[in-house]
């Protein structure tokens, strides 16, 4: 099975919708602390612990990352190249690397709500692609 071109552009604009609407908390230290909270609170009603506070110099890194994932999913939006869906992929694989690292280290359930659709997006981003005819 392989996707057509047009196929694979949808994907890619849905995975860059589908990132910035989980992302865009992380982008400001004001609603990263919001998301803080809930993602604690969901962990808690998984059977998780509450997570730990961040300090000032968590956040920072939380916001950059949630303001350079912002950026490449408007990007991916408004441009759903292949070749950004390649890399996005490749990105998506190595974040899911980190995240079953950390699920293993730690061994919290929220990590799940991540991992699963990151590394599902990672694979159709890597799905063959028809060449036109």
């Amino acid at each position: 099975m392989q996707f057509s071109a047009l196929t694979f552009r949808r994907i890619v604009r849905a995975s860059g919708v589908y990132d910035l609407l989980v992302t865009a908390p992380f982008a400001t230290p004001w609603t990263f602390a919001l998301a803080h909270s809930q993602l604690s609170a969901i962990n808690q009603a998984l059977g998780g612990a509450a997570l730990p506070a961040f300090a000032p110099f968590h956040v920072l890194f939380a916001c950059l990352l949630g303001s350079v994932v912002l950026v490449w999913s408007v990007l991916r939006i408004a441009d759903p190249q292949q070749r950004f869906g390649r890399y996005d992929g490749a990105a998506r694989m190595l974040f899911g690397t980190w995240m079953m690292w950390a699920l293993n280290a730690t061994g919290e359930p929220l990590l799940w709500l991540f991992i699963v659709p990151e590394l599902a997006w990672g694979v159709v981003q890597w799905w063959p692609v028809r060449k036109p005819a």
